[in-house]
């Protein structure tokens, strides 16, 4: 019963970015089956070395404002996992384990492949999106979710939430041909990139009984799908779906 898992471009939280925040709750409120308020948590792991209070504060204004827009009842919170030792608090690791939406603000794209593995709060996220939360990252924390994620110090292996590719935040169409250049000459052997403009994103799920995850376009730039470098590009928009094969562990 795994939930959605959603990647976004960047430019997160900012005007513009209301359709895609109210999709994530949109599929959390189809998959959790509960009464009350839909509990969201805002988690700035990867903005650590700048202002994580802020990062985390502007996500759950956000949040508020599209869920008061749209009428929803939602309890919004701040979980600063920012290091190993608030990586390991029950009573963060507790609040996540209860969040029906869990999402990964952008910052270092190192950071959240660094603290969040063998860790208590990563144990509660995992455990709550088997159980129909979404996780959703954006740059840096999209970045973090895929098989392997470019740093300042090299490429390194991702939280492998999805399989079998990397996540290429921030692109744009006059420097696609530059980003894929240097994405190969980079990338492992047979990785694919998934190229998300701002303040767009795809929300996808496992499609039963095939190793592949069907994605839907959200918002109002251009996703960039590379099976593997040297691959034709295959561009999609808003409300458009696609499909990525899932790379088996």
């Amino acid at each position: 019963m795994n939930g959605a898992v959603a990647l976004h471009g960047g430019g997160e939280f900012l005007a513009g970015d209301e359709p895609f925040l109210e999709a994530l709750l949109v599929a959390a409120a189809a998959r959790i089956g509960r009464t009350g308020p839909m509990r969201v948590a805002i988690v700035p792991t990867a903005a650590a070395r700048g202002r994580p209070q802020q990062a985390a504060a502007n996500g759950v204004a956000a949040f508020e404002r599209v869920a008061a827009d749209g009428g929803r009842e939602l309890e919004a919170a701040a979980v600063e996992v920012i290091d190993p030792d608030s990586a390991a608090d029950p009573d963060l690791a507790a609040v996540l384990a209860a969040a029906d939406v869990i999402h990964f603000p952008g910052g270092d794209p190192d950071l959240i492949p660094t603290v969040m593995p063998g860790s208590a709060a990563w144990a509660a996220i995992s455990g709550a999106h088997a159980s129909g939360a979404v996780l959703a990252g954006a740059s840096a924390g999209a970045m973090a979710l895929g098989s392997w994620t470019w740093t300042p110090a090299g490429g390194m292996a991702g939280l492998m939430v999805v399989r079998g590719f990397a996540v290429i935040p921030h692109v744009r169409p006059e420097t696609w041909a530059a980003t894929i250049d240097r994405f190969a000459a980079w990338a492992p052997e047979g990785l694919g990139a998934l190229g998300l403009a701002e303040q767009t994103g795809v929300i996808g799920r496992p499609v039963e009984g095939a190793e592949t995850m069907l994605w839907r376009v959200v918002g109002t730039g251009e996703v960039r799908w590379l099976a593997a470098p040297g691959a034709d590009t295959v561009l999609a928009r808003s409300s458009d779906t696609f499909a990525t094969p899932v790379i088996p562990l």
